[in-house]
């Protein structure tokens, strides 16, 4: 199994989790998790009316100063499940009558999910699965989930790697990032919506806009209008504010500004894509999620 020599993100420790060793993302031999719920505030096409069955699990192989769940992320807050135990935890948010079930930050835990998917549907599990995750993917890793996944919701955070390196400790980001969402699309093929509107198969690429880098999400919308317009959803999202180790960084230590976010907005316009979605920028913060 793949876990024995773990390779399942382009970290490629290849350290031996099923023999409780751990590499830079910190899992281990077991599916861990920090929260099941309903979500209602995610992109229309994917909470629509009823909401999303979101999983989150514990822990990352990204270190993002400015992560905004860093109690799951960085300090691993959750607790370890069996792969049996989270096949039922997916009947029982299908139960809740919501639109999907969204992994959020799956990566680490492919090869476990995969399982868990396979007793669900034998089980009556029907409704489309959504992969959330932070786009820094191995292309192994996105070509077995094939046949799994009916929305893929990576996000491309960085055009410039040496942001990416920077502000999450990654190198190449931008390479893993384009490379995976071609082959999410290759997979998964166009969106199709379901009557009410709500994304039964396809791709949405999420884009967190950061202060003062501008040219940077400039940079990440120009590649998808030359890859994938017409092809994936875009999401900008605007919701970003300092917190973690962001607090400490002079040129992340505020909010968007309106102007930023209108700027890029105005620029997403420019580039006309056929879907997309965009943020009205909020006084209070976004709640942080902490509890199982």
């Amino acid at each position: 199994m793949i876990l024995e020599k773990c390779t399942l993100c382009p970290h490629e420790c290849k350290v031996n989790r099923e023999s409780g060793k751990i590499g830079r993302c910190k899992a281990g031999k077991n599916v861990k998790i920090a929260l099941a719920s309903v979500h209602e505030f995610e992109e229309p096409c994917i909470s629509g009316s009823q909401g999303s069955g979101t999983v989150f699990f514990s822990n990352c192989n990204l270190s993002c100063v400015f992560c905004q769940n860093h109690k799951i992320s960085a300090e691993g807050f959750g607790k370890e499940i069996t792969i049996e135990h989270l096949a039922e935890i997916f009947l029982h948010q299908q139960e809740k009558q919501v639109h999907n079930i969204n992994l959020v930050s799956p990566t680490i835990y492919a090869a476990q999910i995969i399982e868990a998917i396979k007793i669900a549907k034998t089980k009556g599990l029907k409704i489309p699965i959504v992969y959330n995750s932070s786009g820094y993917e191995s292309i192994e890793t996105i070509k077995m989930l094939e046949g799994y996944i009916d929305i893929y919701m990576p996000d491309f955070k960085y055009a410039d790697d040496g942001l990416a390196e920077k502000y999450s400790g990654i190198k190449q980001y931008s390479k893993y990032a384009k490379t995976a969402i071609c082959q999410m699309y290759a997979q998964v093929g166009d969106v199709q919506f379901s009557e009410e509107g709500i994304l039964q198969k396809g791709v949405i690429v999420r884009h967190l806009v950061l202060p003062n880098y501008i040219k940077n999400t400039k940079a990440v919308l120009d590649w998808l209008s030359e890859n994938m317009k017409n092809k994936v959803v875009v999401s900008l999202m605007a919701q970003y504010f300092p917190t973690h180790k962001a607090k400490q960084i002079p040129e992340l230590n505020r909010k968007l500004t309106k102007r930023e976010y209108e700027k890029v907005a105005e620029y997403l316009y420019e580039k006309d894509f056929k879907y997309g979605y965009i943020q009205e920028l909020r006084k209070s913060r976004r709640r942080i999620c902490t509890g199982v």
